[in-house]
């Protein structure tokens, strides 16, 4: 993000009031926006230096062109290392990774095999976009990522055979209903695993704890543009790790409960139309739009549940940081994503 980039002087977090939910569903749309895949390694680095421009001062108002870099810097670096995330794990490549994942786990009357092959490629993917933006001010190590991922795995697996096996057995349930309980059972198992994974992947961040800063004065934002001092951490604060992974897991759950729930509903019910029954062929590409469809418009309103850089107060952290909150008292931190 821009926030890794050089010089002290502070871009404006968005053009829209990301006080608001709608103000960061709008944010979290250009984050999200797959055109910014499509940037190459020159135009990203003309990007950088429309930001860098600003941030040192040798531009004094944002301009059309500098939002329009911020936004591909935006969603291209890690806001702590700076580093380009890997391209399929980025949040504007969100919906095209998960499109055929999703598509495969939502597969009508699909075998125990199956499902379970399924579900270890949508945790795979999980655990990668989950390690890829992560907070990276405490690193996972590779034996806890590795022993996360299995945990996951183990437990989408066995929520999905679970489920799968459970609901045929159901006796006070109409024909109807199992249908269309079994056709949920994958959101089931993806939103259960899904906020586990955060929770095994992020896991060392809640141990740590996360780097926080003091929320800084407009007085003291432009003494630090003057003086080039960085703004120094107050530490690293466990309690603010615990909220960040719990609000990204809570995220989490919200994007794929759409995404999980509306496309095999209304395929079930498109299924019993003549319409279908005669072009059993298109169920496939039925199935890829409604999920396309719902992916597109679910993940801009799941990502803007919570900011991404949070600002608490300092007394609902650790007590050595009540007396070391910055403007009002509050402090800041990077969520992750």
């Amino acid at each position: 993000m821009s926030a890794s980039l050089p010089g002290n002087r502070d871009l404006p977090a968005s053009q829209y009031d990301l006080s608001t939910y709608w103000g960061r569903v709008k944010q979290s749309a250009q984050i999200a926006d797959p055109r910014t895949l499509f940037v190459s390694s020159s135009g990203l680095e003309h990007a950088k230096q429309l930001v860098t421009s600003y941030k040192t001062g040798d531009v004094k108002q944002m301009t059309p062109d500098i939002w329009n870099a911020k936004k591909i810097v935006d969603s291209t670096l890690h806001p702590d290392t700076g580093v380009p995330v890997f391209l399929p794990f980025r949040m504007s490549c969100f919906v095209i990774s998960n499109l055929v994942v999703t598509a495969g786990m939502l597969t009508p009357n699909m075998t125990t095999t199956g499902t379970v092959a399924w579900q270890i490629i949508n945790q795979s993917l999980n655990v990668a976009i989950n390690s890829a933006n992560a907070n990276k001010s405490s690193p996972l190590s590779t034996t806890t990522l590795i022993q996360s991922y299995l945990l996951a795995v183990s437990a989408s697996c066995g929520v999905a055979v679970g489920l799968n096996s459970i609901v045929p057995r159901l006796k006070r349930v109409s024909p109807n209903t199992k249908v269309i309980l079994g056709r949920l059972v994958p959101f089931a198992a993806v939103a259960s695993a899904g906020a586990l994974n955060v929770f095994l992947m992020r896991g060392e961040e809640i141990r740590r704890g996360i780097d926080i800063f003091p929320v800084q004065t407009e007085a003291e934002k432009a003494e630090r543009e003057k003086t080039g001092k960085e703004v120094a951490s107050l530490g690293k604060s466990k309690k603010a790790a615990t909220l960040a992974v719990g609000e990204t897991a809570i995220s989490r759950v919200l994007n794929a409960t759409p995404i999980m729930v509306i496309p095999p509903l209304v395929l079930v019910r498109l299924q019993k139309t003549e319409w279908l029954k005669q072009r059993p062929r298109m169920v496939l590409p039925i199935n890829l739009g409604l999920i396309l469809t719902t992916s597109i418009f679910a993940l801009p309103l799941a990502l803007a549940a919570f900011p991404q850089r949070q600002a608490v107060s300092a007394k609902s952290l650790e007590k050595e940081f009540w007396s070391k909150g910055g403007e009002g008292g509050l402090v800041e931190f990077n969520r992750g994503i």
